[in-house]
Formats: structure tokens, C-alpha cells, sequence
């Protein structure tokens, strides 16, 4: 397996789950075939050891068994191995068997106790730890699971960003929520952040897309999953690349490798987030304008009230700032007084308040 220089992306790929030890073996030997061919690199064979699933009657992985399998692919073919844990027995069962690197799930990422428990079972340990982002849209909650590892003076920490389930989300299977994740590199400069487009599309013919907005917004690189048959996989077959899929991806696939233009785009991709955010609830605001014009119509109630809106101002003006930001609320606030005066009257005439 070739090194990854630092200037590289960081790529993770392999089976959802371990399915038997020749599926496992076909996947992982595949993907080295095709490495060794085209001069591509891979940083971690992933494989799903352990698996959470929503249903009882789901394929639950075959457990402790598979690592074995797993030890004979990092000593034979020169992977690292990378595989979910969710329990402090399980660490212990990587650790015997050589596996150094593990992630964290989205849905063990929602128990903060559960977390912790990890976190103590590999402190001081030379152990490589990605934590997805927790399965609720909660940056505080994802940003305290990377700190339980950081105090635990583990190796390595990075993040991975894996979307979060929303109802209103009918193309991909997870809604991307991107300001969040940038958000978390914002917070943590220096801890690499991945990407895994398969859990965030749920569909094979997303990921090339988003997975170029991750690099695009500065992503340390993607974890991807991959199968050497998926339509017989037992677990996320729609989601999953062959080891030619992966590895035609990969070499189209475009990374931004100049750190200032890098930096640049994460902060430009947050602004945008922001910005798209402050739009949808100026507007909302308005709509709310609305019904309190309705509301004063109905009681004959005066549209302007001069006491009502200082108390508007002194809200807006509670939050420190400094001297330039001041300014800028001096003429923002009163243009929007007097759009919202404007929208309460009948003949919607501009009036100077």
C-alpha cells in the first residue's frame, strides 16, 4: 500500500458489513489489485464488524469472528483495518487482534455516556479514532464526542460528516446540513474532517456529486463504502461502489491541495450557509409582520408603536460588538422598521418613521 503524503486526500473504503470471509477477502484483494494497478492509495480498509441496524431483522454483522479476517488483510495486503465500535469489549477484541483504528456511529453518537465509555477504553492507547457526526443535527453534541477523545489523549482524532435523517429530505437518504460540519472544522482547525457521501446519498449515482462538494468545501477526504457485488450485499446495497467504481471516482474526483484556497472556501461555504439562513428568517419575520398587521386591524390598534419597537432595538443592541457592527445596526434597523411599517399598511405607501 503506498503512503499518504500529507498534501493527499484521505481515502477510507470497504464493505458496509462483513458479510463472510470471502466476501470480505474478494472486496479488500480487488481494491489492492486495482491500487497496485493504477498508483491510487487507500489509508483504511473499512468493514462493518458490529452493526446497528433500525430493524430487528436486519443483517446485524457476524461479530467477533471477523477479526481474524480482518488481521490477515492488514498483514497480507497492508491495509489498516478501520471498523465500528460501540462498546468498551469491543476496543478490547480490536486491540487483541491488532486493529488500531475504529469510528464512533452516528447512533452511539447520540449517548454522550455510552461515548465516554469508549473514550476511556482507549486513552493513552495508540489508537486512531473517527467520530461520525451523531444521528440529531447537534453541533455541541458532535463537537463534545471529539473532545472525549481529545482529554483522552488518544493518537489521532478526525471527524466524518455523514448527513442527518430529515423527513423533508426525499432525494438523498440524509440531509447534507453543511454549515454544520464546516462549522466543527471551524472549531477544530486542526483535526482532519471525511466525508462519507454513501451514507449521506443512500444512492450510488449521488455520491459523485457530493462527494465533490465535501472537497470542494475543504474535506480532509472521503470514507466510502465498497462492495465487489453489491447487489447481493446484506446491508445498504444501494449505496455501495464496486472496487472499479471507487476507484474511477477517485481518480476524477477534484482536491483543492493549496491550504490558503482551502481555508478560503471553508470560510466562503460558511458565509453562504449563514447567509442562506439569515434570508429564510428575514422572511419570516415578514410573514410574522403580517399577522401582528392583522392582529392590530382587527383591534384598531395604532400601526406604529414607538415603545414596542425600542424594545427591539435595546434586544438587538444586548450582544457585545464592536464599533463598526454598531454602525451597521444604526441603519440597519431602522430600514427594517420601516419595511415592516410598510407591509402593516393597507395602501402599502412608504412611510418615514
Amino acid at each position: 500500500m503506498k503512503n499518504n503524503p500529507e498534501h493527499l486526500p484521505i481515502w477510507i473504503a470497504g464493505p458496509c458489513s462483513i458479510e463472510s470471509e470471502e466476501q470480505l477477502w474478494t472486496t479488500a484483494q480487488q481494491l489492492h489489485d486495482i491500487i497496485q494497478r493504477d498508483g491510487l492509495h487507500l489509508d483504511f480498509f473499512r468493514a462493518g464488524v458490529w452493526k446497528t441496524r433500525s430493524h430487528p431483522d436486519s443483517f446485524t454483522g457476524l461479530g467477533e469472528q471477523t477479526l481474524p479476517w480482518l488481521e490477515k488483510i492488514q498483514t497480507q495486503l497492508g491495509f489498516p483495518v478501520c471498523v465500528e465500535v460501540q462498546t468498551p469489549e469491543h476496543v478490547e477484541l480490536c486491540e487483541k487482534h491488532g486493529i488500531q483504528t475504529i469510528w464512533v456511529g452516528a447512533r452511539t453518537g447520540v449517548n454522550p455516556v455510552e461515548v465516554q465509555k469508549i473514550a476511556d477504553a482507549v486513552s493513552h492507547k495508540p489508537f486512531t479514532v473517527l467520530v461520525k457526526n451523531p444521528i440529531v443535527a447537534d453541533l455541541k453534541l458532535w463537537i463534545g464526542n471529539v473532545e472525549r477523545f481529545l482529554q483522552a489523549d488518544v493518537q489521532k482524532v478526525m471527524a466524518v460528516h455523514r448527513g442527518f435523517p430529515d423527513n423533508k429530505e426525499n432525494v438523498l437518504r440524509n440531509a447534507p446540513c453543511w454549515e454544520i460540519p464546516i462549522a466543527l472544522k471551524v472549531h477544530f482547525p486542526d483535526i482532519p474532517i471525511l466525508c462519507d457521501p454513501s451514507h449521506l446519498c443512500g444512492q450510488t449515482s449521488y455520491i459523485p456529486q457530493m462527494a465533490q462538494i465535501a472537497l470542494t468545501y475543504g474535506f480532509d477526504g472521503l470514507m466510502l463504502e465498497c462492495h465487489h457485488a453489491p447487489q447481493k450485499a446484506l446491508s445498504d446495497a444501494s449505496q455501495q461502489l464496486t472496487p472499479s467504481q471507487w476507484a474511477e471516482l477517485v481518480r476524477k474526483l477534484q482536491f483543492p491541495t493549496n491550504v490558503p484556497d482551502r481555508e478560503l472556501v471553508r470560510q466562503r461555504a460558511l458565509l453562504e450557509n449563514v447567509d442562506n439562513q439569515l434570508s429564510q428568517l428575514l422572511w419570516q419575520r415578514m410573514q410574522i409582520v403580517d399577522e401582528i398587521a392583522n392582529i392590530k386591524k382587527e383591534h384598531l390598534l395604532p400601526v406604529v408603536q414607538p415603545q414596542q419597537w425600542q424594545k427591539v432595538v435595546e434586544r438587538y443592541h444586548q450582544q457585545e460588538h464592536d464599533e463598526l457592527y454598531s454602525r451597521f445596526l444604526d441603519q440597519f434597523l431602522p430600514l427594517l422598521h420601516q419595511y415592516s411599517i410598510l407591509r402593516q399598511q393597507d395602501d402599502n405607501s412608504y412611510i418615514e418613521s
